[in-house]
């Protein structure tokens, strides 16, 4: 299966409902008001794609945003540090856009 396929829910592997797989998180930190909460997903060969689940209280309501990327790492640790990183940086350039 392609990777697109993977990443935008073609094909029938993710069981007989069509939903997600449960995001397995394995840190989290608060990065300027927003916790993120990394979860690297498992691709084959024993590597880890880039996924958190950043989230903000906004006006009462927690608002999210999944941030999956297509960057993928050899060590579960080294897909956690790139998570927070680039969860940084989109925290930075989008604000509070990055939830509406």
């Amino acid at each position: 299966m392609s990777i697109l396929k993977k990443l935008f829910g073609g094909g029938g592997t993710r069981g007989g409902n069509g939903a997600s797989p449960p995001m397995t998180v394995v840190a989290e930190q608060v990065i300027d008001g927003v916790k993120v909460e990394a979860a690297p997903m498992p691709e084959g060969s024993g590597q880890y794609r880039l996924c958190a689940l950043l989230s903000k209280e906004i006006g009462g309501e927690v608002k999210t945003h999944k941030l999956i990327r297509a960057d993928v790492f050899p060590s579960r640790d080294d897909a956690v540090e790139a998570a927070f990183r680039k969860a940084r940086r989109v925290i930075e350039e989008q604000g509070d856009a990055l939830f509406r």
